[in-house]
């Protein structure tokens, strides 16, 4: 098969790789230089479509490639600041210290010199993956946002969620009592041509299963096809309340009790999060 698969450059943060498909080859160890082909798609929350809510994302064709996802914490809303400034501006900063020296394509140091740099007030949940040109995968991420690794239609590797209670994740803020790029979890694997790369921020992983991320990946040979129905899969599941989500199945693990009037008439706690979506795939391809 002839293909084509090239990154292009979009306004901010929000720069999307554009990408011919998924390439139907034989796994085998990688011997040759890879790199990554990569679709995306972002839904806003529904009341927040107006700004284009709270995530921000970047993609960079940088050596192997390079991933990153921010998702702004929306409680600043309260204190009438707009949460997405803070993830926009550590997402364009992470952005340009890609290529810089001193980070020595270490996605932990990546984090730090972005979050240094970002004076906004507020807060975000932040993860980075990037890809050497021998296949070598670097992950660093603090909170929930997560990244899975798929190989031959199973998940071999899966980022872990941090966070310091049930709905509360760990971030980097603008405060100085947050998290550091020190809190960061750090994870470094040996990524082959054909693994399949699922990015996303919370509202994927709190309203889809694994099992559904697995079987639309299998169904879409396309990235960028594959990427936006995984995106438009978690928002019909975040406006579903009677869906048993991923979301609520940890709240009901963590004895979250549902609203009063579920609970006179012997409800369970059920539904979807809704919440702002942000999902990146990306399949290993090689160089050549």
């Amino acid at each position: 098969m002839d293909w084509n698969c090239k990154f292009s450059s979009k306004e901010e943060q929000s720069a999307a790789a554009s990408a011919s498909g998924f390439i139907g080859t034989q796994l085998s160890p990688v011997r040759s230089e890879v790199s990554l082909c990569v679709g995306s798609h972002l839904i806003p929350h529904p009341n927040k479509v107006e700004k284009g809510g709270e995530d921000a994302f970047f993609t960079s064709s940088y050596s192997g490639g390079v991933l990153a996802i921010a998702d702004g914490v929306s409680g600043w809303a309260e204190e009438d600041v707009d949460p997405a400034l803070f993830s926009r501006e550590l997402i364009a900063n992470a952005s340009g210290f890609v290529p810089d020296e001193e980070v020595n394509y270490d996605p932990q140091v990546l984090i730090r010199k972005a979050h240094a740099a970002t004076s906004s007030i507020g807060s975000a949940t932040v993860i980075v993956a990037m890809l050497e040109r021998n296949g070598t995968l670097k992950i660093a991420n603090v909170g929930d946002c997560g990244l899975k690794l798929i190989r031959e239609g199973q998940i071999i590797f899966s980022t872990t969620p941090q966070e310091h209670y049930f709905d509360c994740p760990y971030q980097l803020s603008s405060e100085t009592v947050g998290q550091t790029y020190l809190d960061a979890m750090v994870s470094s694997l040996e990524a082959i041509e054909g693994d399949i790369i699922v990015m996303g921020s919370d509202g994927l992983f709190d309203n889809v299963f694994d099992h559904e991320i697995v079987s639309t990946i299998g169904q879409h040979r396309n990235v960028s096809d594959a990427a936006k129905v995984l995106a438009n899969l978690a928002r019909v599941h975040s406006l579903d309340s009677s869906y048993d989500s991923p979301y609520a199945l940890e709240a009901r693990s963590k004895g979250i009790e549902p609203p009063w009037w579920k609970k006179i008439i012997g409800m369970q706690l059920t539904g979807g999060k809704l919440d702002d979506i942000t999902v990146i795939v990306a399949q290993i391809v090689s160089s050549l």
